[in-house]
């Protein structure tokens, strides 16, 4: 076995909830997260984030400003994590930053789109000494693709299984799903809303961040004729590869499906996690054939009404957690960046056109040297 080397993943998802760092060691058969650390974002962060995903006045300053800020706090939240383990710059590799997307359009009118992650890498490789691995998103879009999503190819190296049909859910602000056949085929792509529109609701209705384990949820009921009006929207009949953000599913969504309603809050609650379960649920029937285990990751894993609604749904597949595959749920997308970082560093591709409707496998990211 060759030398196992670390790397840092970094990843702040759709759900606006902080940044996650996980240190990484990695060989070419190996990959293990040995460290983790979380750093919330304030308030005051999560707001400005949200304003720029839509257009506004000043927004190139804006957004250049906070892509200054946000390397700032992932430098703050690497230096915690290594600080923590006793370990120094030296030590680390190289990081992979995802950033914060604030815009994913990669198909425009049938022409190569882009997308939008935030995040000055070269100020985030000036403040850490480590060198830095970012923007893996655009080459895949340069070359056909959606530009995401990208972790199956990571699903792929560390959950696959010779003898099983295996399918990841990840579950953050969007949910993902990726297929591992058995016959070493692998596919994958955006079933939908994920967190983000609960989530929303959950902080509009009682000024919380999230619904915890579902609990307020669950004291409503299913709305069918709301469930089936947002189950008509157009993204859920499009065959993969698809991938989906803010711009499509976002409160100006949620607030047309419930106007005029005449519905109690816990019961719209209850129905966007039965939107999350049946558009999963539909997904993996209508596109994960012969499928013999489902692992979920992601904070939605926590909600316990969701996992509940899924397995039902499921059953009698198997459902269970990537916490039984040795990869705890909240890590596993810090933990893929940490891999995207080693292949583009040693020249190697990692998109799957399978997955992202790509032309063809590219080596993605841009590298920003310490």
């Amino acid at each position: 076995m060759n030398k196992a080397l670390s790397f840092i993943g970094v990843m702040s998802g759709s759900s606006l909830d902080g940044i996650d760092v996980a240190l990484t060691e990695i060989t070419d058969d190996y990959c293990k997260i040995v460290a983790t650390h979380f750093q919330a974002y304030s308030a005051e962060i999560k707001q400005s984030l949200l304003a720029l995903h839509f257009p506004s006045e000043n927004e190139l300053e804006k957004s250049a400003l906070m892509a200054n800020q946000l390397a700032s706090l992932y430098a703050q939240a690497i230096n915690s994590l290594l600080s923590n383990n006793q370990l120094s710059s030296k030590d680390v590799t190289a990081v992979g930053c995802h950033g914060q997307t604030i815009r994913h359009q990669p198909r425009l009118n049938d022409t190569v789109g882009y997308t939008v992650q935030l995040g000055n890498h070269a100020l985030l490789a000036e403040l850490t000494n480590i060198t830095v691995v970012g923007d893996f998103r655009s080459r895949d879009i340069a070359a056909g693709g959606q530009g995401a999503p990208l972790v199956p190819a990571f699903h792929k190296d560390v959950f696959a299984h010779p003898d099983k049909n295996r399918a990841i859910v990840n579950i953050g602000g969007i949910a993902n799903i990726t297929y591992l056949a058995r016959n070493g085929d692998v596919f994958g792509f955006d079933s939908g809303p994920g967190n983000l529109l609960l989530d929303h609701w959950v902080k509009n209705s009682l000024g919380q961040e999230y619904d915890a384990d579902g609990a307020w949820a669950a004291t409503g009921v299913i709305n069918q004729p709301l469930l089936s009006h947002m189950l008509a929207d157009s993204y859920f009949a499009l065959p993969p590869p698809k991938s989906t953000g803010r711009d499509h599913f976002n409160q100006a969504w949620l607030t047309r499906h419930i106007a005029q309603l005449d519905c109690q809050p816990q019961d719209i609650a209850h129905t966007l996690v039965a939107l999350t379960s049946q558009t999963i649920d539909e997904a993996i029937h209508q596109y994960c054939p012969e499928v013999d285990e489902v692992y979920l990751c992601g904070g939605g894993a926590h909600n316990r009404l969701l996992r509940d609604s899924i397995a039902a749904s499921l059953n009698p597949i198997a459902l269970s957690t990537t916490d039984q595959l040795g990869v705890n749920v909240d890590w596993v997308e810090a933990g893929a960046f940490a891999w995207l970082a080693r292949q583009t560093m040693h020249n190697k591709t990692s998109n799957l056109p399978a997955a992202t409707g790509a032309h063809g496998s590219r080596v993605l990211g841009a590298i920003y040297p310490a």
